[in-house]
């Protein structure tokens, strides 16, 4: 059996300054003002959608089934403006945790150029997703108190291959449903613009996540692995059982009791979130991060 032989520190940088160089001219050539490039002024047409209705919590149950297609759209707009509203509250910790990790490196080097780069991506996603929701008619959806105080342990001290696989779990998570959704004639036009724009950009943080992931963790035996497992594990969980918040049913005029416990037994919702995490379940799996403490967590969140 032939050894493989390690790479170098000096391959690992110059592999590294590559991607992120790649990475920076893709942004200079393919990037959005959300400002401009959303049509903000056009009123909604109420008949439209917020996502496509087969990612709607309830779609498929009894619930689903009683509704008009007005509550039905109804429902969608604020189920997707939940889903915005979580990705700007992980867009928050995300900068932060990037902040971090490059504070005071070399800001000549091209993966510190592209970490800012980034950060201003989020800065104007998550204002994008603010109006977004805005105009579908939601309010702010705030997670829980103890989810939104873990976050901020999460910002404060999490780095490493535990920062940057949990920033490519909602990432990834965000991506496949945004797919569906940005080509769905169903839902409202300015929202497929908002996905489109996400998933373009988005792309390039999830290509610069999994390269910094698997950096980090060459070095790492495995013990290491087993708790930084446990950590993204708990984060993924976190992020993805926020994303439906349980105010949306109220506010689209449902009976919120009863939405939350169809929800609850959905099997084509949760059938659907476990087929958009497979390949970052093979991912994590890959890089060691799929134990069973960690399996706990993906199971619960019906990411597995």
């Amino acid at each position: 059996m032939t050894a493989t032989v390690p790479e170098s520190p000096a391959e690992v940088t110059d592999e590294r300054q590559d991607t992120a160089q790649r990475l920076l001219r893709s942004s200079a050539e393919l990037s959005f003002d959300p400002a401009t490039q959303v049509d903000w002024d056009t009123p909604l047409d109420r008949t439209h959608h917020g996502m496509s209705p087969e990612w709607s919590s309830l779609y498929g149950t009894a619930y689903w089934n009683e509704l008009t297609e007005e509550q039905r759209a109804e429902l969608t707009r604020q189920e997707s403006a939940s889903v915005a509203s979580t990705g700007i509250w992980f867009e928050m910790i995300l900068q932060q945790l990037v902040l971090r990790d490059f504070y005071a490196k070399d800001p000549t080097d091209p993966a510190f150029q592209w970490a800012l780069t980034e950060i201003a991506d989020e800065c104007r996603h998550s204002i994008m997703f603010a109006r977004g929701s805005a105009k579908l008619g939601a309010p702010a959806y705030v997670p829980k108190r103890h989810v939104v105080a873990l976050g901020r342990f999460c910002a404060l001290t999490y780095s490493g291959e535990a920062a940057y696989a949990s920033i490519l779990v909602a990432e990834e998570v965000l991506d496949v449903m945004q797919r569906d959704w940005m080509r769905d004639e169903r839902v409202a036009p300015f929202v497929r613009t908002i996905n489109n724009i996400h998933v373009v950009e988005e792309s390039r943080h999830m290509r610069f996540a999994r390269e910094e992931t698997r950096e980090r963790l060459r070095a790492a035996g495995p013990a290491r692995r087993r708790v930084q497992a446990l950590l993204v594990a708990a984060a993924a969980y976190h992020i993805v059982s926020s994303m439906w918040n349980e105010q949306v049913y109220a506010n689209a005029g449902l009976d919120t009791q009863r939405a939350l416990r169809e929800a609850r037994g959905n099997e084509h919702h949760k059938a659907l979130l476990r087929s958009s995490c497979a390949g970052l379940m093979e991912f994590l799996s890959s890089c060691g991060l799929l134990t069973k403490p960690a399996l706990w967590f993906y199971r619960r969140a019906n990411l597995i």
